[in-house]
């Protein structure tokens, strides 16, 4: 009896860590996904929302579905080739074309830099707002946090545990104003695929908002760090880039409604911050409390996730970059603090990172497609053709939009 139960003593224990591991990897994939769409919903996302839902009423709906369906088809496309590859983005255009990493990884440095600025001072904003608190100091708090995150010792784990539990957070006090405002759903379904006007413009410029940037690879290269990648994990690594895309879309629809709610109710928005008014029309003072809280965890969650995915793009190009990466992660953070505490957000460098900004997408995503059918990077891999398909119809769309924003936006800067 004893020696029987001697022999199956080493599978139990086996058995334990089979568990453990599976749940671990669980937890690392959920976080990639939230970690995506956490770096989606900042500041810009709110505003955004906002100023859409009050100008297409309802029909932004129709705006929301057609956006959902084109991230998903970029996301998967990215998701899945970085991790049958096992490389990063920038070493995958690299593979295509030799240099071509180097230019992709500069506008998603340039750009996540520029929009950490912001996002640091939307946190700031957002303690303030909270707490009353001067910005400034707002923001610094907020960086002292991000930093202590990047040092303890199982950082990647401490990302993931925070950045899912302040997406719960923003999702659960927007679904209470939502609630409160009481938005009329009934037209909003019917819009979502009955739409009064169809905005392409503002389709296109959600898409780039949700995956555009750094943004798309921020769970992807989460992934790729926890080793979960090659052909045998490409089922999970694809359920999580279709979650990532649909935690975000929650977001924008608990959010629209609730601006809807507040619109139809006959309020306007305020012009200087549409999606704080939205908040305390709907919900008093508790309401304007509840934004303070949200554009808080919307503002950190950023900057953890930009400050990630920007130096990821970096540790290819040089060992000691690679090998201190988590430095160079609080060295990112510690200098868009120091900008926005200093001389505030640079308007100049907000608008060029913009404009450029819209080009990362066409560019790191066509690079993707071809890498997608180039065995020398993916092997024996067969990318499904109608991945392809959707993938470059994403490239057109947005490098049309890309151009058009740079031509209007270079004459701004002089």
């Amino acid at each position: 009896m004893q020696k029987e139960e001697s022999l199956l003593q080493p599978n139990i224990e086996q058995q334990k860590a089979l568990d453990q591991n599976h749940a671990k990897r669980l937890k690392v994939l959920l976080g990639a996904a939230f970690l995506m769409a956490t770096s989606a919903i900042g500041p810009g996302f709110l505003t955004q929302t906002a100023v859409f839902t009050e100008t297409l009423l309802a029909s932004f709906a129709f705006v929301i579905l057609a956006s959902i369906i084109l991230d998903i088809g970029a996301q998967m496309n990215i998701w899945r080739i970085i991790a049958v590859s096992k490389k990063r983005g920038q070493d995958i255009a690299n593979a295509v074309l030799p240099g071509l990493g180097y230019i992709v990884a500069f506008f998603i440095v340039l750009g996540g830099l520029a929009f950490n600025i912001g996002n640091v001072g939307g946190a700031g904003l957002g303690i303030n707002t909270l707490l009353g608190v001067d910005t400034r100091i707002g923001a610094v708090i907020t960086a002292a946090i991000a930093i202590f995150i990047f040092l303890s010792k199982e950082a990647g784990m401490a990302m993931d545990r925070v950045i899912r539990w302040l997406g719960g957070v923003m999702i659960l006090l927007t679904a209470y104003v939502m609630v409160v405002s009481k938005p009329p759903v009934g037209e909003a379904a019917l819009r979502m695929f009955v739409p009064l006007e169809i905005d392409f413009l503002a389709i296109i410029t959600i898409v780039g908002g949700t995956v555009g940037g750094y943004i798309t690879f921020a769970g992807a290269h989460r992934l790729l760090d926890a080793g979960i990648s090659g052909k045998e994990h490409l089922k999970q690594v694809t359920n999580s880039s279709v979650s990532g895309i649909l935690i975000a879309s929650l977001m924008r629809i608990i959010l629209f409604l609730a601006v809807l709610g507040v619109v139809t109710a006959g309020f306007s928005l305020d012009p200087e911050n549409p999606a704080a008014s939205v908040f305390q029309h709907a919900a008093g003072e508790i309401g304007y409390r509840i934004f303070g809280l949200v554009l808080w965890a919307a503002g950190i969650t950023s900057v953890i996730g930009a400050a990630y995915t920007s130096v990821s793009f970096l540790r290819s190009f040089h060992k000691k970059i690679d090998q201190y990466y988590k430095y160079w992660i609080i060295g990112f953070i510690l200098f868009s603090t120091l900008v926005f505490v200093s001389v505030g957000r640079p308007v100049t460098l907000l608008i060029l990172a913009g404009a450029l900004n819209g080009l990362i997408l066409p560019l790191s995503l066509g690079s993707i497609l071809l890498a997608a059918h180039n065995s020398n990077i993916i092997g024996d891999y067969k990318h499904p053709v109608w991945m392809t398909v959707f993938g470059g119809i994403v490239v057109v769309l947005t490098a049309y939009l890309g151009i058009r924003t740079l031509i209007t936006t270079i004459p701004q800067l002089f």
